[in-house]
């Protein structure tokens, strides 16, 4: 719902409540008037075009300028018959005139759909009206039309800032969501293409295996281009995290997993699955040739954690905000990108000489 509805709901209900008390102050008063039944054949036009544009100013788009000219042209009405139906005793005594507090709901919907410029005017009008025809520059007139114009011009200026408002979150809405997909993308690609072309720096020879990996990521990068699925994502049912991670299993990598399936949703466990394949890919980068590594799977009732850990050198402190600059963007997108989308968390220890750990916590749905 926008942020100015409320403000548009109250003006509506004003408008009612204005018109209750312009009727009943009439009633009381209408015996006074040289003219009582011109004033009454008044009050029924207003109440009915009160009724009949309630739903009008309850919303900006309904409000248009043809209805807030005609709720002009009504109040404007109301004044001048004022000044012929009433007696000369009783104006110059400051009575009110016929649409009395319902002009100021005229004035707020300027405000509301033009802003204080609008109100600034439509509350000029109404005072113009007022001197030429109902009692002329008096210091009643000039301080109900200066309150009125008070009035309208700051709740006019509200409305600008709530929209304002309103179209600045919508921009940093978008700019959040652009910004999340293009991480999507990166940690894709990162997944992807940028390892195999890391593979081509590392490999001599196996051209054939090289093609194949060439392939895959040609593929992957025509799903990007074109917004299809990846096809190692899953929307669909739950998935078995140890049928994911089991395979990174070799002879340097140890995994070690529960005994019964640990079961997370199909996008859940596919990310995770990611993250750990980055983390594993940093092992066999910079660990070294002889490092070795662990792989611990922790299935509990609150959340699902997965540990990698090598005993490779480590790295000192500072070292991921220096790759993090340098564009190389492993750990903070393929790994801490996608745990912040699942709503976890990955936290990396290491120092020098002692290795480096990973720890990647994701909570259960509902927990």
């Amino acid at each position: 719902m926008s942020v100015e509805m409320p403000l548009w709901r109250a003006i509506s209900f004003f408008r009612v409540l204005a018109l209750t008390y312009a009727v009943l102050r009439y009633f009381h008063s209408y015996l006074e008037y040289l003219h009582p039944v011109s004033g009454w054949i008044y009050l029924g036009v207003l109440t009915l075009w009160t009724i009949a544009s309630t739903r009008a100013f309850a919303n900006p788009h309904r409000c248009s300028r043809y209805v807030l000219g005609a709720d002009l042209t009504l109040v404007v009405t109301g004044i001048v018959m004022s000044g012929i139906i009433d007696t000369p005793a009783r104006i110059h005594a400051g009575a009110l005139t016929l649409p009395t507090i319902w002009a100021a709901g005229t004035v707020l919907g300027f405000a509301g759909k033009g802003g204080w410029q609008a109100a600034a005017f439509a509350g000029g009008v109404i005072g113009v009206a007022n001197f030429a025809g109902h009692g002329g520059i008096t210091g009643d007139n000039v301080h109900n039309i200066v309150l009125l114009m008070v009035a309208g011009c700051a709740i006019g200026y509200v409305m600008e800032l709530a929209r304002a408002s309103e179209a600045a979150l919508v921009r940093a809405l978008q700019v959040e969501a652009a910004t999340r997909e293009r991480e999507r993308l990166s940690r894709d690609i990162h997944d992807g293409v940028l390892q195999v072309l890391a593979l081509v720096q590392r490999r001599e020879g196996d051209v054939g295996e090289l093609g194949r990996l060439a392939g895959e990521q040609e593929r992957a990068l025509r799903a990007l281009m074109t917004g299809g699925p990846l096809s190692r994502r899953s929307t669909g049912a739950e998935q078995d995290l140890r049928a994911l991670l089991t395979p990174y299993a070799d002879e340097r990598i140890t995994v070690s997993a529960p005994g019964t399936p640990v079961l997370l949703p199909g996008r859940v466990a596919d990310e995770l699955a990611a993250a750990v394949g980055a983390a594993v890919d940093n092992v066999h980068r910079h660990a070294g040739e002889q490092a070795r590594a662990w792989i611990l799977i922790e299935d509990e009732p609150e959340a699902v954690t997965v540990s990698i850990r090598d005993d490779g050198p480590g790295y000192p402190a500072g070292r991921l905000g220096e790759a993090e600059q340098a564009g190389r963007l492993g750990v903070t997108q393929s790994i801490r990108g996608r745990l912040l989308d699942l709503g976890g968390s990955a936290e990396l220890y290491s120092a020098p000489g002692e290795g480096v750990e990973v720890e990647l916590r994701v909570p259960r749905e509902g927990k």
